[in-house]
């Protein structure tokens, strides 16, 4: 069983217009499979400080023991942070920066990547510097907050076509759990 196989039961309830004796409402009771969500609500940023906290030491050695100038300690980080990311994710399944937001990546049969697949996961992580922007309109009821333009980041082109999942450190167990629990009813 793969993560991506893997369905989310969910019961809808839906109104209708019609009303039982005592005044209420009647719902229709619908189940649906919903894929499962391995992401979290603000995984983008998260990753993108994880990558710069990343970068720090590599940046700081090549500015402070060789003392070249700050474009070129950035330029010579890169390739730096994409051979020890895929390291580390490989043995550890985490970097420095994701250890930090309790981050850790996983393949589609929940184990850590290989090292090939985490060498070819950060080096398609140069295509996730994509920008993507968004017209922000706040709440009527927000009166505080500006409207402008938010610049995102799209932080999962490379595990899409890696087909690896970025999870909480805590969320590890239960997804080997359902793995397991829906590799066993395959079996029988």
């Amino acid at each position: 069983m793969k993560i991506s196989e893997l369905k989310d039961r969910r019961i809808i309830r839906r109104p209708t217009r019609q009303f039982d004796e005592f005044g209420y409402r009647i719902y229709n009771s619908f189940e649906y499979d919903f894929p499962y969500k391995t992401t979290y609500k603000g995984n983008e940023t998260e990753r993108l400080f994880a990558k710069l906290i990343d970068m720090l030491p590599f940046f700081l050695i090549f500015f402070f023991l060789f003392g070249k100038i700050a474009i070129i300690c950035f330029l010579y980080s890169i390739p730096c942070v994409i051979i020890s990311g895929a390291l580390c994710e490989w043995y550890w399944g985490t970097t420095l920066g994701k250890a930090v937001f309790k981050i850790k990546v996983i393949d589609d049969f929940g184990n850590f990547p290989s090292l090939l697949l985490s060498l070819k996961r950060n080096f398609l992580c140069l295509a996730n510097l994509l920008v993507k922007f968004i017209d922000y309109v706040p709440p009527l009821n927000h009166t505080w907050e500006k409207e402008g333009t938010q610049m995102n980041f799209r932080m999962n082109l490379n595990n899409r076509i890696c087909k690896t999942y970025i999870v909480k450190e805590n969320k590890i167990e239960e997804i080997r759990k359902l793995l397991y629990t829906q590799k066993t009813k395959v079996v029988q």
